[in-house]
């Protein structure tokens, strides 16, 4: 099976795999998501790592308008797929990509 390529993907996982791109490293607090699809709003906040000495302007993928996503999209998508309606707490960012995700979930 041939990986999904980000112009195949609904207008809300472009813009958010923009968003990762130009992030690069760091992360956002606060991504709902509802009927499975990300909803960047005023509550997402985005804090980007600035590291002296190195590389820390956008991914250098931003400028490629399609391309094969990886495999960590296709795991934080899939994600969306199953729970369909929700919200990520803490999204990590690194090199451009989702690293690590905390979500809040019901004791009950």
């Amino acid at each position: 099976m041939e990986p999904a390529r980000k112009l195949s993907l609904s207008h809300q996982r472009q813009r958010l795999i923009e968003t990762l791109q130009r992030i690069n490293f760091g992360k956002i607090e606060r991504i709902p998501f509802r009927d499975g699809q990300p909803e960047l709003s005023d509550a997402s906040k985005v804090f980007r790592e600035h590291k002296f000495r190195s590389e820390s302007g956008p991914n250098r993928h931003l400028a490629t308008e399609d391309f094969a996503i990886k495999r960590q999209l296709v795991e934080l998508f899939h994600y969306f797929d199953e729970q369909v309606d929700g919200e990520i707490e803490l999204l990590e960012v690194q090199n451009g990509l989702p690293f690590r995700m905390t979500v809040i979930e019901s004791a009950a």
